[in-house]
């Protein structure tokens, strides 16, 4: 029987964050592996490499790989029973009054955490198969496509969305700019970045030029459209605080940009080596080097920006810490996924790969623990909310006269 008393049963779409959370911290585990161990003849690790290196690696490697691969399944089944529950509430919120006026509210850019769930669970499902199916690689280009197809559908769902609140908006306003401070705008431009990223993945592995072709124009579809619709939300998110001060429950949306930025950071590699690969468009190490570090800089300012204005409005003492519930919390774990990722990036990518750094010595695991210490926090802030929202509060204890 549920329990009436645990706030996640007061269901909104900013649950979908808690199944967006748990998916971003697969792709944190992923990259142990595919930044740790050779994975010759392709661009990824796959079930052979990780195979191989668990034979012949030492304690550590072998401690390594198997916390990796224990923790990318956990994770992802709890990614998966948190998106499935939070669709199963979302069908029911939909024959609401709550839904009704959400649709006439600023909120309703929450909806757009449907797209960029499943856009993960997507994603999430080709990292299972890459860790745990052996003999994948040998039939990956029949899966393109079809990832393809799936991330366009998931697409056209986040454009539809985008429209119907366009719509909305251009014919009979009604926008509470006194109710937007804060960056709650941007999650479309997220969810759109999303399907792009994972229509990136086949431009930059499949063998294939027409496969590589078609998502590359896909992706770059999304990637213009997010970048846009970034600008015109953080403009938007501004203005209103500026004048009115900040949403004190959005305030976890003003850090949007750092998961943005790796998401796009990402997207744009993938697409370089794409067009290296089949398209006679090369880059040089050092050009990677400087993307990676213009993205990093701008997490770190709207990082620090955010958690200003958190610390000025008490938020973790209120949402996390104390009686106040607010499932925008959640979307406090995806800037911090997203630093450890784009750490391991510029790391791995940037400086090794322009020499600047030795791969696996003093310097390297120093930065790499940074990202690593990223990791573990977002983690057990995972578990501390779960516990949180999906759990009965204790009642407060009655002092004795």
């Amino acid at each position: 029987m549920p329990n009436p008393t645990r706030p996640a049963n007061t269901w909104n779409p900013t649950y979908f964050l808690a199944a967006l959370g748990a998916g971003g911290l697969v792709v944190t585990f992923f990259l142990w592996l595919y930044m740790w161990i050779p994975h010759p003849g392709q661009q990824v690790p796959v079930f052979e490499d990780i195979a191989a290196a668990f034979a012949a690696g030492g304690l550590v490697t072998k401690a390594m790989i198997a916390l990796a691969a224990l923790s990318i399944a956990g994770l992802a089944v709890l990614h998966y029973q948190k998106l499935i529950w939070n669709i199963a509430q979302y069908q029911a919120f939909k024959r609401t009054e709550a839904y009704q006026k959400l649709l006439a509210g600023n909120q309703q850019s929450a909806l757009l955490g449907l797209p960029l769930a499943l856009a993960m669970a997507i994603n999430v499902g080709f990292i299972l198969g890459m860790v745990f199916v052996p003999g994948l690689w040998s039939v990956v280009e029949y899966l393109f496509p079809a990832a393809i197809l799936a991330f366009v559908a998931v697409g056209v769902l986040a454009f539809r969305m985008i429209g119907a609140m366009i719509g909305r908006y251009s014919t009979k306003g009604g926008f509470n700019w006194e109710a937007n401070g804060s960056f709650a705008q941007v999650q479309p431009a997220f969810a759109l970045a999303m399907v792009g990223v994972g229509l990136s993945a086949p431009a930059a592995l499949s063998t294939v030029p027409l496969t590589s072709g078609i998502a590359l124009m896909l992706s770059t579809v999304f990637l213009v459209t997010a970048v846009i619709y970034a600008l015109i939300g953080v403009t938007m998110g501004i203005a209103a605080m500026l004048q009115h001060g900040a949403a004190v429950e959005g305030i976890p949306t003003l850090m949007n940009i750092v998961p943005l930025t790796t998401v796009l950071g990402i997207l744009i590699l993938r697409q370089n080596h794409g067009l290296h690969e089949h398209f006679g468009v090369h880059s040089a190490p050092g050009d990677d080097l400087r993307l990676l570090t213009v993205f990093l800089v701008i997490q770190m300012m709207f990082g620090l920006f955010g958690l200003t204005v958190m610390k000025k409005h008490r938020y973790m003492e209120r949402f996390y810490h104390g009686n106040e519930y607010s499932s925008g919390s959640y979307g406090l774990i995806c800037p911090g996924v997203a630093v450890s990722v784009m750490m391991m990036f510029w790391v791995n990518k940037g400086l090794v790969g322009a020499g600047l750094i030795a791969k696996f010595g003093l310097a390297y695991w120093a930065l790499s623990g940074i990202a690593v210490a990223f990791q573990v926090w977002m983690i057990l802030l995972l578990i501390g909310l779960n516990r949180r929202h999906f759990t009965t509060p204790r009642a407060a204890a009655v002092p004795a006269e």
